[in-house]
């Protein structure tokens, strides 16, 4: 068996998507002390992006493992995909909203506690179910579908790919601001 991996070798999914959260609390901090608005919608842009990148990755590998091998998993799957969805409409409010407002701190701070509530559930409940229904190298062959998934995640999926459809199923609403969010960050242009 030959190892073609390199430093991540030995991390799993769990570990990735614990990163994950980490980095999201994070942003979320740094938009708090951002110093104005085009700093503040910078951050927030980021943070919609990445959050979107780990819910796709999350309902394309992890859900439908948590389904398979978790007792109860089917129901625990069914309230985080809520969690999702209202993450998304969340989020969707954010893009909209004028940084200057006090309706954006709002927001973010809704959203700071929708994300920690989401990611507390899933520490403390699922991953380490997780991680005592499942062989490790299976946790960590998963762990490298999901960095997969989050690189493809937020571009724009062409009909004929294999994960487009359930793409469009997870996001739905999502699909275009994550386009948008990506021509912002790449410096591209969209005409909307």
């Amino acid at each position: 068996m030959s190892d073609t991996h390199s430093a991540g070798a030995n991390v799993d999914v769990v570990d990735i998507l614990t990163a994950d959260h980490r980095e999201m609390i994070g942003l979320i901090a740094q938009i708090h002390a951002a110093p104005d608005g085009t700093q503040r919608r910078d951050l927030a842009d980021t943070l919609i992006a990445e959050v979107m990148r780990h819910a796709v990755a999350e309902e394309m590998f992890v859900y439908p493992a948590i389904e398979d091998h978790v007792p109860n998993g089917k129901e625990e799957v069914e309230h985080d995909k809520k969690e999702h969805d209202d993450i998304v409409k969340l989020m969707k409010q954010l893009e909209k909203a004028e940084p200057s407002e006090p309706a954006f701190m709002d927001l973010v701070r809704e959203l700071e506690g929708q994300l920690t509530h989401h990611a507390g559930d899933e520490e403390s409940e699922q991953f380490p179910k997780l991680r005592q229904h499942i062989p490790r190298e299976k946790l960590v062959e998963m762990g490298e579908k999901v960095e997969k998934a989050k690189k493809l995640a937020p571009t724009r999926p062409h009909p004929s790919a294999p994960h487009s459809e359930l793409f469009h199923k997870t996001v739905g609403a999502g699909v275009g601001m994550v386009d948008r969010l990506l021509d912002k960050l790449t410096g591209r242009k969209t005409g909307s």
